[in-house]
């Protein structure tokens, strides 16, 4: 009796270890040199120089036809940034910021009288908003969780991203 106590607390342990993953994982594959998004396609892509490495599909904001021109558009924007930091604590798993708003996105919002917005990230998906409809976010880029992760690992601060039309 004793000996089958002493199993079933090891298989307990060893079952409760195994349902604890981190969502911080690790990738030691080729650098992630680039950012490619497709708002048309809702594609992303993962470029090591002129090879694609992972392929995503994505959500975008709300409003996703055209560049983001000021702030509560709904848009996600079109152009030519860099990812410049990482929040561990997202409300939406995790997530990396994208560099808007650049001086130009700055300068045609304040000509319009209006602020150009900002906190635009990759990021997963929050649990309230578990099979949302396509397209659900204020401007940002989404994916997964699990994608998320993945993509959380492989991409470093100032990769650049393209976001095309």
């Amino acid at each position: 009796m004793r000996r089958l106590t002493l199993v079933l607390c090891l298989f307990g342990l060893v079952a409760i270890t195994g349902c604890a993953s981190s969502k911080f994982k690790t990738y030691d594959g080729p650098e992630v040199t680039k950012i490619l998004v497709d708002k048309g396609d809702r594609r992303m892509f993962l470029m090591h120089h002129d090879q694609v490495l992972r392929t995503y599909d994505v959500d975008l904001g709300f409003a996703p036809n055209g560049h983001k021109r000021f702030e509560g558009d709904g848009r996600t924007p079109e152009g030519d940034y860099t990812i410049d930091r990482r929040n561990p604590e997202s409300a939406f798993h995790l997530s990396l910021g994208i560099s808007y708003p650049n001086e130009a996105d700055v300068t045609r919002a304040r000509s319009a009288g209006l602020s150009p917005g900002g906190d635009i990230f990759i990021h997963g998906r929050p649990w309230r908003l578990f099979g949302t409809r396509p397209d659900w976010t204020a401007g940002c880029i989404s994916v997964s969780n699990r994608e998320m992760e993945e993509i959380y690992a492989m991409v470093d601060n100032d990769t650049p991203i393209r976001l095309m039309p």
